[in-house]
């Protein structure tokens, strides 16, 4: 898709068509999203900051003045718009060290999602599931009110995003078809990286097993048709344990990820080998000196880099590049999957082009590759813009595959 803001720097534009594409559930308005982001200045973390929390403090008060006043349709909606904009403003601050600024902008994302949340039929529940001796957050979608277990559908994440921002890209939409949904943030991504410090591990099954644990526990689920949805990194993280993790139904990955590590040596002399050899080496100041070219260079890198130090728990840019050689499908581990899975593929994906293609290559399990194109509005990563489209496809697949049974 042609870049309709922020022409000489598609990750701004990128995260612009994010928010654009929360609209379709009510995420976002399209003049709030316009308005704000013209006055941004191209490729200034600080005025994005800015002008995303002055958006999203005017619509959080306006909301919070619609709730005093028992208008309660619209203090949900504006809410919910809320959370989103300081979900963005506070996209960009996670360097290392995180930017202070950030655990207000959290604090206010999570605070609106929940009085939002409060304000559902049936009402949306925050759950606190345990894991290792602590907890990670989440939130509990019912259907009715009925208790009736149902079919369910399990979501994460993946590198950046949150257990909130997974209302606008599918749990709402599931809800309406009558399933039972349950999101989270597992260590790594913003909840328990927040809070306790957590950070990603490539081991997901661990983190998996005691969510379908919990998710067991719930009397709306129905314990035979449980569902797995990674998005984003999360596609290959819910992979990963779908590998291990047998209760699962079926799987789908937005977009399927097949292995991180290709991406962190693509831009060193060499082959594989010797790309991770210089990757876990003690010193290379020639690699070190080449991936701060590399952020001065390029927009995508500069903030995935300074992210992925945040989330990975790392201090430079190469032990944030050796982090990502351990998660991988490789040796085996995408064969190990057996339940039904769908890989979905964006045609012009800017961050894992070719690697849905190579998940769903090693699959032998039951599969289904599921393409998204530019024509259709859908060719980016995940396909923001086109969120009724895609969503409409995916979760098609899963009533086909799951509740053929009554």
């Amino acid at each position: 898709m042609e870049q309709l803001l922020f022409p000489g720097n598609p990750q701004f534009w990128y995260e612009t068509l994010r928010s654009m594409s929360h609209i379709a559930y009510g995420g976002a308005d399209f003049g709030e999203v316009v308005a704000t982001a013209e006055r941004i200045e191209e490729g200034n973390y600080e005025s994005w900051h800015d002008e995303w929390l002055a958006t999203a403090d005017r619509v959080a008060g306006e909301a919070q003045r619609a709730l005093d006043a028992h208008h309660t349709v619209s203090a949900r909606d504006g809410f919910l718009r809320a959370s989103n904009y300081y979900r963005s403003a506070e996209f960009f601050l996670h360097g290392h060290p995180c930017d202070p600024r950030h655990d207000h902008a959290y604090d206010r994302s999570v605070a609106c999602f929940r009085a939002a949340a409060a304000l559902h039929t049936p009402r949306i529940e925050p759950v606190r599931i345990p894991y290792q001796g602590t907890t990670l957050p989440g939130y509990l979608y019912r259907a009715d009110t009925t208790g009736a277990p149902r079919p369910t559908l399990i979501m994460h994440s993946g590198f950046d995003g949150t257990a909130e921002e997974l209302h606008f890209s599918g749990a709402l939409a599931a809800v309406e078809r009558g399933w039972t949904v349950l999101t989270f943030d597992g260590p790594g991504q913003p909840g328990p990286r927040h809070r306790d410090g957590l950070v990603f591990r490539p081991d997901w099954e661990n983190v998996i097993t005691p969510v379908v644990d919990f998710a067991e526990s719930l009397p709306e689920v129905d314990n035979s048709r449980i569902a797995l949805l990674g998005s984003s990194m999360g596609g290959l993280l819910a992979p990963r344990a779908a590998a291990f993790e047998h209760r699962l139904a079926a799987l789908v990955a937005v977009d399927g990820v097949y292995d991180l590590g290709a991406i962190s040596v693509r831009s060193i002399p060499g082959d594989r080998a010797e790309a991770e050899r210089r990757l876990r080496a003690g010193s290379d100041p020639a690699l070190d000196a080449r991936f701060e070219q590399i952020i001065a260079q390029d927009a995508t890198a500069r903030w995935a880099i300074n992210h992925g130090m945040y989330v990975m728990g790392v201090d430079t840019p190469r032990a944030f590049s050796a982090a990502y050689l351990d998660f991988t499908l490789r040796d085996g581990l995408a064969e190990q999957i057996r339940c039904p899975t769908l890989v979905c593929d964006a045609a012009e994906d800017e961050f894992f082009k070719g690697q849905p293609q190579e998940l769903y290559d090693h699959l032998t399990c039951p599969r289904t590759l599921m393409v998204f194109t530019a024509e259709e509005g859908a060719g980016a990563h995940c396909h923001p813009g086109a969120m009724r489209l895609s969503l409409a496809r995916v979760l098609d697949w899963l009533d086909d595959t799951l509740t053929a049974t009554p």
